[in-house]
């Protein structure tokens, strides 16, 4: 028999933009830009993993000194160096033990998902990644938007660029969605070669800076009686140290993005998967080592850059503003040198934006299809490249290109990541009992609840661009999922022996089953239950039947398999119990499978809701439960186009 639901091909671009599609979420769910994570024992050393996440957090050294000097003045160095202690003494053990706790990459967002279940769990973890959207996308647009400031301000080119840093910015990120666009994969030589480049110019500048500073010994001395005619003493100025801290949280960047990549991390010939020790000690490396490393330039650069820059220079219209390092480096090294800093930087700055990227395409996908909160098309990288570089152009526009005015915005989404990786690790030293730990992380994630409060008061625009986020996630993906809703969401069907049997025997015969609401389950239950399916549907009695009974459990759940049990109740009545987070999704699987395995047509038998279909619907949706014969009913429509092939639903 002729169909008429064929479809006409696809169209090229179609099939381009879509390209992958097909194989998204299987084998493990990897939707990202890229290959899968190499498997155990086949990765890359941990110092090469580690420059991989360095793109990200050594490449604010492009624009953390200048930020921390127009935050703190002449205390930006002691203010770095709370920074520094909060580094090593904070972040560092924290996400230390996120490593323990989330060996294959999920993060401290994974973490706090195990401990909150139904609908309040799915919100929480779409608010984070809303928190974790503004971190990566404000690191694109201000990382293009410094690579653009060294390019306007290089001393070759400001006469010809200045006035144009909006279209260079634009441009730049427009060129990492094309790169993504083609097709992108991490290199981690490309990272090594930069970062080792990146980090040896910028050891040069503090070098040569140090040099200066020591040589012309009143620079020092002027630095000293200006600090204590602004402050007066040791005591205040640490007060107000802690106090503008909160503006210098750029530089805890990095940690998040530091445990994303432990699946490339090698580790030892004896890990395993569920225990790989190797991988989780060398990741803790790679942090420990990328912490000392940037904690080292944080407090060098701030030093150099604070006694040898003149303060006006670091405001916007500045020479150093958003290029500090570089400012130095044209002064001190000559142009030559200076531009060579200018272009690593720009290399570095890009790259890191690009890592962002590849965070975001890898995050997306990791939450949403799972709680069927992505639309069909957003399992493909090109689709989801278009709406983040379109995104990333809405915020380089509102925010006219400045490093400056994104720094409160990329700070907030830094600190609530950590902030939740801080309470994450506290609940799990709690729960395995270990008190001393439990106080010390408590304390951390008191100490950045804090640093989170400060900053978002100061510097509200963080907040309001991630609360932008997280409502665009949450509409986004209630409608999403309400699209999807009729979808056959089981992903296997597995029958114990005893509904193999059941479904053997019927298969002699009619396969009829009734869809049971357990109640009490006594032996007046399901002899009610036969008598009114066959008057409700004028039957004879000699049919027989085989009821089926589902147990919600996690409604806010998408996608899962299904275990069916077969039970005989009272010496005569056969049962199958299934747990599931949609009844309808349950059953309509169940008989398909059933169909498919034997080859007949099972016929599937209901009574009415009581109550309005429309609450019934939300009832559904939120629940579960609800008007469960149309939406089987339903739910076989769509997966099973075919009339003649489709299951049977009879409702009385």
């Amino acid at each position: 028999m002729a169909t008429t639901t064929e479809q006409p091909p696809p169209s090229r671009l179609r099939t381009w933009m879509l390209e992958g599609l097909s194989d998204m979420g299987k084998h493990g769910g990897h939707t990202g830009p890229h290959a899968a994570p190499e498997p155990a024992h086949k990765g890359q050393r941990w110092w090469r993993v580690m420059c991989l996440t360095g793109v990200d957090y050594f490449s604010t050294l492009g624009y953390q000194p200048g930020i921390a000097a127009l935050a703190a003045g002449l205390l930006s160095p002691i203010a770095t160096i709370v920074l520094v202690i909060v580094t090593l003494a904070g972040a560092l053990p924290v996400y230390r033990r996120v490593a323990e706790e989330s060996p294959h990459g999920e993060g401290s967002i994974s973490m706090l998902e195990r401990l909150l279940s139904f609908w309040q769990g799915k919100l929480f973890v779409l608010t984070l990644l809303g928190f974790a959207a503004t971190d990566f996308l404000i690191t694109i647009t201000l990382s293009a938007a410094d690579a653009s400031t060294h390019l306007v301000e290089n001393p070759h080119l400001t006469s010809t660029l200045r006035g144009h840093q909006m279209v260079i910015t634009l441009f730049l990120v427009a060129l990492l969605g094309a790169v993504f666009l083609k097709g992108f994969m991490e290199a981690i030589g490309v990272a090594v070669a930069l970062v080792g480049v990146y980090l040896a110019l910028n050891l040069v500048v503090v070098i040569v800076g140090l040099w200066h500073i020591v040589t012309a010994g009143h620079v020092i001395t002027d630095w000293s009686s200006a600090l204590t005619t602004q402050h007066g003493n040791i005591f205040a100025m640490v007060g107000v140290a802690l106090i503008v801290f909160p503006k210098l949280a750029l530089g805890l960047s990095g940690f998040e993005t530091g445990v994303a990549v432990m699946p490339h991390v090698q580790g030892d010939d004896s890990d395993t998967e569920e225990r790989p020790t190797g991988r989780i000690r060398d990741t803790k490396k790679l942090l420990t080592s990328a912490a000392v490393i940037m904690s080292g330039f944080l407090i060098t650069t701030s030093f150099i850059t604070t006694l040898l820059i003149p303060e006006n220079e670091f405001k916007t219209g500045g020479q150093a503003n958003g290029r500090a390092l570089a400012y130095l480096a044209h002064e001190y090294l000559g142009g030559a040198f200076g531009t060579v800093y200018d272009i690593s930087t720009i290399a570095i700055l890009w790259f890191a934006g690009a890592s962002a990227m590849a965070g975001l395409l890898n995050l997306m996908p990791r939450y949403l299809p799972r709680y069927g909160m992505a639309p069909h098309w957003a399992r493909a990288v090109r689709p989801m490249v278009i709406v983040f570089t379109l995104i990333a152009f809405l915020v380089t526009w509102i925010f006219d290109a400045g490093v400056d005015a994104q720094g409160g915005a990329y700070a907030t989404g830094v600190l609530v990541l950590i902030s939740s990786a801080a309470i994450a690790v506290t609940i799990a030293a709690r729960k395995a009992g270990q008190r001393g730990w439990t106080i010390a992380f408590g304390v951390i994630s008191a100490v950045f609840l804090y640093t989170t409060v400060v900053n978002v008061i100061e510097r509200p625009d963080g907040v309001k661009i991630g609360a932008c986020f997280i409502a665009g996630i949450i509409l986004v993906s209630l409608l999403s999922r309400l699209a999807r809703a009729f979808e056959l969401r089981v992903t296997h069907v597995e029958l114990d022996d005893m509904a193999e049997r059941f479904v053997r025997d019927m298969a002699h015969r009619r396969i009829r089953f009734i869809a049971n609401d357990p109640g009490l389950r006594d032996k007046a239950e399901y002899r009610d239950k036969i008598e009114q399916i066959r008057a409700d549907n004028d039957m004879p009695e000699q049919e027989d039947f085989v009821f089926v009974e589902v147990t919600v459990t996690d409604p806010s759940e998408f996608e899962a398999s299904l275990t069916v049990r077969g039970e005989v109740l009272h010496d005569r009545y056969r049962v199958l119990t299934l747990e599931s987070a949609s009844i309808p999704n349950a059953l309509a699987a169940l008989v398909l499978h059933v169909r498919d395995s034997t080859g007949c047509t099972p016929h599937i038998y209901f009574e009415w809701t009581e109550g309005g279909p429309f609450a019934n619907f939300l009832r559904f949706f939120l629940f579960g439960q609800g008007e469960v014969a149309p939406v089987t009913r339903e739910v076989l429509r769509e997966a099973e186009p075919d009339r003649e092939r489709r299951p049977r639903v009879h409702t009385g």
